[in-house]
């Protein structure tokens, strides 16, 4: 049969897509571009956020009215399958944790739903986006946070093996991946569940055991698991392959709000953090993560978040406005209005963009070794990295993958601009 896969959302569930065609593919399938040569279409979605869920909502219901096979897959089937069959009531339903059943779901002459089940960890594959591969190294995480609905979907913690792990890097480098995301809910608690390798030593495993012109990005890794192996991270990160950079979730600057989130770390253990790193590895870039108008928070704990941002003046800063995610402890609590919770990131974002243009000024003038890893938006344009991961456009004709030397001639609040100074 004819399959079209449509993803939303994080790098997980696009690796978790890369999955599913190979295995269809694998079982003399045909994965194809365009919706309207398909027999059955595979929806993998996305519920982090309120407008995620909509947009999927809205999209299932245009799809319903093609008359074809739907296939539901991702963390909305794990956390809201009734409000999927109300929608489409002819889908089947697969959970991230039923992936790998994906077959079984196309192939089925009736309505599948597979919801239950723990995650199979013998198979695992990637999103790769021309040079950049986003892996996964685990499915799920420890904590238990307040607001959070990936929780439901993704459950605990399952790390995949490392030696899975470091072949597919290889395999991916091999086919012409020059960047290699790491990726997981929280990559510091990876292998926690293993109970004999930590994220430090699989980053070591890679680089001992992969050669090649390839960079690797870890992703988000919280406080609270990061903190004991810290000293670990910090030699890892020094390493040649390895960017200098790092995102550790603030998403609070007060501590009473942190305990309201059932984030398991204070502002101070953030803050001490970062200091280390930063005196460690010079030019090390942080971003993190902010939720304003979480319930609990008035406007003392939102300027308290104001001061740490302002203290610890982050490389990159994403804030989320908060939004109720249903069977979540948050959502029964009292919520913060709709209004307050805009003035606040409209406000916090001001200051995001002072700080980020205050730190990206001071590298205008000087020359950097970059890596290209995309082609732009605008014609000739191209997408590159520094050490620091930090970004930097330039308008050349060049191979994607290469690595040249630019001058750095201007500066915005979220990215560099340059000029080649030389090809390396």
């Amino acid at each position: 049969m004819k399959v079209y896969v449509e993803t939303y959302g994080c790098a997980l569930n696009k690796a978790d897509s890369s999955l599913m065609k190979a295995l269809l593919i694998s079982r003399g399938h045909e994965v194809v571009r365009e919706i309207s040569d398909a027999d059955v279409v595979v929806i993998n979605t996305c519920t982090v956020r309120r407008d995620s869920e909509e947009k999927v909502l809205k999209r299932l219901k245009e799809l319903s009215r093609l008359n074809k096979k739907l296939v539901i897959a991702g963390c909305m089937a794990a956390t809201q399958p009734y409000t999927l069959k109300q929608v489409v009531p002819t889908a089947s339903l697969i959970s991230p944790q039923n992936i790998t059943k994906i077959v079984d779901a196309v192939e089925s002459n009736s309505i599948v739903n597979f919801i239950l089940g723990v995650r199979d960890t013998s198979r695992l594959t990637c999103s790769v986006e021309g040079v950049i591969a986003s892996i996964p190294i685990a499915e799920g995480c420890l904590g238990n946070c307040s607001y959070c609905i990936v929780k439901l979907a993704r459950r605990r913690l399952v790390s995949y093996k490392p030696e899975l792990i470091v072949g597919v890097v290889k395999e991916v480098v091999g086919r012409g991946v020059v960047e290699v995301e790491l990726t997981a809910q929280d990559t510091a608690s990876y292998g926690l569940d293993l109970g004999n390798v930590n994220l430090p030593e699989l980053l070591k495993m890679i680089i001992d055991n992969v050669d090649g012109n390839y960079m690797i990005r870890v992703g988000m890794a919280n406080p609270d698991t990061l903190e004991p192996i810290l000293d670990e991270v910090i030699e890892v990160l020094k390493e040649p392959k390895v960017f200098k950079y790092l995102h550790i979730p603030l998403q609070s600057g007060d501590d009473r709000v942190l305990k309201i989130m059932n984030r398991r770390y204070s502002v101070d253990t953030f803050i001490s953090i970062v200091r280390e790193l930063r005196r460690k590895i010079p030019g090390i870039s942080i971003a993190t993560d902010v939720i304003v108008g979480h319930p609990g928070e008035g406007d003392e704990e939102f300027e308290n978040t104001v001061k740490v941002i302002n203290e610890v003046q982050p490389d990159k800063v994403h804030i989320a406005q908060y939004t109720l995610r249903p069977r979540t402890e948050a959502s029964a609590m009292p919520q913060v209005s709709e209004g307050v919770k805009k003035l606040r990131s409209s406000q916090l974002t001001k200051i995001v963009e002072e700080v980020g243009m205050k730190i990206n000024k001071e590298y205008v003038g000087g020359l950097a070794k970059v890596l290209i890893v995309s082609k732009g938006f605008r014609s000739n344009s191209l997408i590159c990295r520094t050490y620091n991961y930090k970004p930097v456009v330039i308008y050349e004709d060049l191979r994607v993958g290469s690595s040249v030397y630019v001058v750095i001639t201007n500066a915005t609040y979220y990215d560099l601009r340059g000029r080649l100074y030389r090809v390396n």
